[in-house]
């Protein structure tokens, strides 16, 4: 793609990104003057821990890439994807700007657990944005897409009654089932046999294809090269590597064996 036709579809500057964890305080210390004391001078509550979990991430992403995100456990992955779909705040002084609304998909996204498969379906469908004709239409495409019913009409049974597995495909056949600007998927190809993986790669490209943008964080490195022509490799929250996939799984291989 020509660099004046590259549209950037998430930029991300300088993003810090910070939890709060609130631990127990004394009644002295939760006083109002004590809580006075702090607003006055600015410090913070000796109760409060902070962990910086992205440190000063910036990159663009531009319409029709798929971007691998790797890193060891605790390196911020998450955590970015997160803050890329709008649901964690980026520090002041840096900013994370999306084309229009992203979609995370993740295996802890929120399905109805006391409603069937296919009634799930129809209510993602439809929180997606898409009219009740076009639900209609793609049901029995989305659920013979994500393999539920391979072993029984599952898809006629409530979501507690299905395996992680399961679960994480079905998320992955609703959201996919939609063009979107940017989509955001947690390790949901981890999950599945190798029908299902190809299945779902294939759906990435195609995704790419209709110049959408698709961040990607696996612990297969099988599918990041399978899926992602480019790689940003994150570790303990800072930006290692940006660059060619199979440039920046190498290097990271070779940190990880060290």
């Amino acid at each position: 793609m020509a660099d004046e036709e590259r549209v950037p579809t998430v930029i991300a500057e300088n993003a810090h990104i910070i939890y709060r964890i609130h631990g127990s305080v004394s009644a002295a210390q939760n006083s109002p003057v004590s809580s006075f004391k702090r607003l006055v001078t600015r410090t913070k509550s000796a109760a409060v821990r902070e962990v910086h979990a992205v440190k000063g991430v910036s990159f663009v992403a531009y319409k029709g890439e798929a971007i691998g995100l790797i890193g060891t456990n605790g390196s911020g992955k998450s955590t970015l994807l997160r803050a890329i779909a709008g649901l964690l705040p980026v520090e002041p002084g840096g900013a994370i700007y999306a084309a229009g609304q992203p979609s995370l998909l993740g295996v802890n996204a929120a399905l109805m657990n006391d409603l069937s498969g296919e009634r799930n379906v129809v209510l993602g469908c439809l929180a997606m944005g898409m009219t009740p004709a076009q639900v209609k239409e793609q049901v029995d495409d989305i659920i013979e897409f994500s393999g539920i019913n391979e072993r029984g009409d599952f898809s006629s049974l409530p979501m507690r009654t299905y395996s992680s597995g399961m679960g994480a495909r079905l998320r992955f056949a609703i959201a996919a089932a939609k063009k979107h600007d940017v989509l955001l998927i947690d390790e949901a190809l981890a999950t599945g046999d190798a029908k299902f993986r190809k299945r779902s790669e294939q759906r990435v490209r195609d995704l790419r294809a209709e110049a959408g943008t698709v961040f990607l964080v696996s612990h297969s490195e099988q599918s990041i090269r399978d899926t992602c022509e480019r790689t940003i490799w994150l570790e303990s929250g800072e930006l290692r590597a940006d660059g060619p996939t199979e440039d920046v799984m190498k290097e990271y291989e070779t940190y990880v064996k060290k």
